[in-house]
């Protein structure tokens, strides 16, 4: 490459959830100017979104470009393009697309946990695409790390993801990686060093330089040819109001600049490959946070965005006029987890605070997030008004829900199903491999949690502190509705991690509720005298004075039966005195679901009323009669 250009480096931080990959981007992006002097620095910058910031995940893969001045060879300018990528399982669509932008990995693993599910996951698709892979272990100021077991464990996980390769290059090109410097940084204090900080005889680092050079000295440069026909790979969408869908590019091949006219070559329903002549009209370089218009040449080997392209769609590749040659598509794991999406069907529709509560507002919104989402797939059901959304897991799908009701739709959103296969005539579905730390008492607990729900115990190992690891093989079915029974029954110490294990037989019936639902047996505005009265029935989710409409569940029955309850039962109005009549009685506390729990409590005839201002769950057959013979008629069928 031309010395004229600058040098670049393209390298995507991946970790498992909470392992510190934002923080230390941005200690990244600090200290290589990008705030400006007198910038203020936001804590994890990269994290935009609303939902990233309550829920403390990075959700959607982002990139950021760091140039360091004449960092690179012959004094040019080095440009560090950094993808910051999800570390939950649910994004892994977005992990995959990050790969397909940069030529090798910094994998954090942290210091004190060490590799987990996700570390898995990450690293085995990088292995699998020949990338280099820096092990970078993060957090080494924490009081509890373990710096020596954890880089072991980690180099161990390399050799074993390696072995399993079909590959034989890519898995020789793995146990090379194990020749490769192990960094140790803390991405708060914004610190890296090559040396072992837990040897003592370590000196302290001041910065994060270490990292910078060993990402320019262990990363190859990208294997591109300025001066060949154009090729680009559209890896990400973007949108703004102004310049309209924008795709994000990386260059492989040849240059672009604002103005060019380039071949789209693009993909059908059917997968039918077009080409077609469009105009770059707007080309957009990032710095720092900031994305810019340029007037520059961009060339082969950065990333960078363009406008003008109205139906663009990831995996397309612009190429040169004269020679369309299209790269391969971006392809990523199949849906596990499928939810039904409809319009809101409840009596109170169109009164929860939502402005968007047309069949044909909910399926164009739904159109708008399969453009940047590659996982998520949308399907027809037997209702015009109502779609199957098939996703990674329930955090991915409950995270479109969010992000919807957010916007002002009002939705009915059904019970989490899995996506199943068949497979030489016999049903699959999809497996997980969870690991579980947790205090020994609750192993017991955690062991008769898992058996119930068909999970096959594969290891169990003794911990430090009196924790126990129990590794488990379980059907994706079973961990439908898992996580807030398991914090109930490790009083919120446990923590559960898994990763896809591909599709297996059928595991049989697994019963998802030990408790049925309290169900309103019609319409009105609930009272305290009537919740009163219910009180040793069960738990309730609704406080007196709201709304009811029949067939609402307004709470969770303390026996494994559904039952139908009056919930606006007034007191009777006599002139008797009564000896109790002063007496207080206190009322337990309502507990209000948030979308997660009310996804998770959903039964198999239910479904979530999703409203900006409220959240009900419900029975799909409102009418307490018409469940009956709903029931008689499936009972028949199954004689």
């Amino acid at each position: 490459m031309s010395q004229s250009h600058p040098e670049f480096r393209n390298v995507a931080i991946v970790a498992h959830v909470d392992h510190g990959k934002t923080t230390l981007v941005n200690g990244m992006l600090e200290q290589s100017g990008a705030f400006g002097d007198h910038g203020e620095v936001a804590d994890r910058v990269m994290d935009s979104g609303d939902l990233e910031r309550e829920k403390g995940i990075t959700i959607l893969a982002k990139n950021t470009s760091i140039r360091r001045k004449g960092k690179g060879k012959d004094g040019a300018d080095l440009v560090i393009n950094v993808i910051d990528t999800p570390g939950h399982a649910d994004f892994g669509g977005e992990v995959e697309r990050g790969l397909s932008m940069v030529d090798g990995v910094v994998l954090l693993v942290d210091a004190s946990e060490g590799p987990l599910p996700q570390t898995r996951f990450v690293l085995s698709k990088a292995l699998a695409a020949k990338m280099p892979v820096i092990i970078c272990v993060n957090k080494t100021d924490r009081p509890d790390a373990r710096i020596d077991e954890v880089v072991e464990e980690s180099q161990d996980l390399l050799l074993e993801l390696a072995s399993a390769l079909e590959d034989p290059e890519a898995a020789e090109a793995a146990e090379q990686l194990l020749e490769l410097p192990v960094l140790y940084a803390s991405g708060r204090e914004g610190k890296a060093s090559t040396e072992n900080p837990g040897d003592g005889n370590a000196p302290e680092a001041e910065d994060l330089q270490a990292l910078f050079d060993v990402i320019y000295d262990v990363l190859p440069e990208p294997s591109a040819d300025v001066d060949a026909p154009l090729q680009a790979h559209v890896t990400n969408l973007d949108s703004s109001s102004f310049l309209g869908r924008i795709g994000l590019v990386r260059i492989h091949k040849g240059t672009l600049k604002k103005g060019q006219h380039v071949a789209w070559i693009h993909y059908d329903a059917d997968g039918n490959q077009h080409v077609k002549n469009v105009k770059i009209a707007e080309l957009l370089k990032t710095e720092g946070m900031e994305r810019k218009s340029t007037d520059e040449t961009v060339v082969a080997g950065d990333i960078a965005a363009i406008s003008g392209i109205d139906e663009i769609m990831i995996g397309d590749t612009l190429a040169d006029p004269e020679n369309p040659e299209a790269l391969p598509r971006i392809t990523v794991d199949e849906p596990a987890i499928s939810m039904t999406i409809g319009v809101n069907t409840s009596p109170m529709a169109g009164r929860g605070g939502g402005d968007k509560l047309t069949a044909r507002m909910v399926k164009a919104r739904l159109d708008q997030e399969l453009i940047g989402n590659v996982s998520l797939r949308v399907l027809p059901t037997e209702r015009p008004d109502a779609w199957e959304v098939q996703g990674r897991g329930e955090m991915a799908l409950s995270v479109l829900i969010e992000t919807m009701r957010r916007e002002g739709f009002e939705l009915t959103v059904g019970k989490p199903q899995v996506v199943t296969q068949e497979i030489d005539g016999k049903i699959h579905e999809p497996y997980e491999h969870m690991v579980i730390d947790t205090p020994g008492e609750h192993q017991g607990a955690v062991t008769q949690l898992m058996a119930n729900r068909k999970g096959q115990m594969v290891s169990m190992a003794n911990a430090a502190g009196g924790w126990v690891r129990m590794e488990f093989e379980i059907p994706a079915r079973g961990l439908i509705g898992f996580r807030t029974t398991f914090l109930t029954e490790t009083r919120g110490a446990g923590i559960a991690n898994s990763f896809s294990i591909g599709l297996r037989p059928w595991a049989g019936e697994i019963k998802d509720r030990a408790q049925g639902s309290l169900v309103a047996d019609r319409s009105g505005q609930i009272t305290a005298y009537a919740l009163t009265q219910l009180a040793d029935r069960g738990s309730f989710f609704v406080e007196p004075g709201t709304e009811a409409y029949e067939g609402m569940v307004v709470g969770r029955n303390n026996r494994d039966e559904d039952m139908d309850v009056n919930i606006t039962k007034e007191k009777k109005l006599t002139n008797m005195r009564s000896a109790t009549a002063d007496a207080t009685v206190t009322l337990a506390k309502a507990h209000v679901l948030s979308l997660d729990e009310a996804i998770e409590f959903c039964g198999a005839d239910e479904c979530v009323e999703v409203t900006p201002e409220m959240l009900r769950v419900r029975k799909v057959i409102l009418s307490a009669t018409e469940r009956g013979r709903a029931r008689s008629r499936a009972k028949n069928l199954n004689k």
